[in-house]
């Protein structure tokens, strides 16, 4: 584990093996339990993460984003299986299926479970599951949804190296570093943000990187209707 000004970075192994890493989950973990914050990559851009059914946790994320409290923040989990625990799905789960684990954050209605501290003011949620196998292995290891944000100070570019937010290293307790991510500039627009909230339809919240394939998937494959 290396440092450098006042964090601490440790860089992921580039493997094929499924547990390689599992050292670096394991620490992770310890900490976002302690109510600490952590960056760590995800499929699109680097991410600011921390336990969203903590409310510590939660105005820490903030804090460290200088982040609009009246802007939501998605929650991450770690498989498909997880999302009805946390919000009210409206959709099949074969359309879940054909989205995640990818770019896309889906929105639904909260359920009673999440947090009533997360994202007052809305009875909505976003949800990731970012292609990403350090990623996954977290959220599944830590048992319960990660609130997440994109790695950089709010009104500025996202971040696809480290490097890009290192004025934010002294507010994190951890950065995760799996090296430069995306396979183009494209993925600096992260995910694609869909809110099926509404029974038979879709609106994009947010284009992303995703944007042609998510609709030509709802509208061609399963019919459903755009709202403005």
């Amino acid at each position: 584990m290396a440092s450098k000004m006042n964090a601490r970075i440790v860089k992921l192994a580039k493997s094929s093996l499924v547990h390689v890493n599992d050292h670096i989950v394991k620490a992770v973990v310890q900490l976002l339990t302690q109510s600490y914050v952590v960056a760590i990559p995800t499929d699109t851009v680097y991410g600011v993460a921390g336990l969203a059914q903590d409310n510590w946790a939660i105005r820490s994320i903030y804090n460290v984003k200088s982040r609009n409290p009246a802007k939501p923040l998605a929650i991450c989990v770690g498989d498909i299986t997880d999302i009805p625990r946390w919000a009210i799905v409206t959709v099949p789960k074969t359309l879940l299926e054909d989205l995640l684990p990818g770019p896309v954050t889906v929105v639904f209605e909260r359920s009673q479970n999440l947090n009533h501290n997360l994202n007052v003011g809305t009875n909505l949620v976003g949800i990731r599951i970012p292609d990403h196998p350090f990623t996954r292995r977290l959220c599944r290891a830590v048992g319960q949804p990660l609130a997440l944000t994109s790695a950089n100070i709010s009104d500025t570019r996202s971040s696809l190296a480290i490097d890009e937010f290192e004025e934010m290293w002294p507010r994190l307790r951890l950065v995760v570093d799996g090296g430069r991510l995306g396979e183009s500039e494209e993925s600096r627009n992260g995910s694609t943000v869909v809110d099926f909230s509404v029974v038979g339809h879709y609106r994009i919240i947010r284009s992303g990187s995703a944007y042609e394939n998510t609709v030509d998937i709802l509208t061609n494959k399963y019919n459903l209707k755009p709202l403005s």
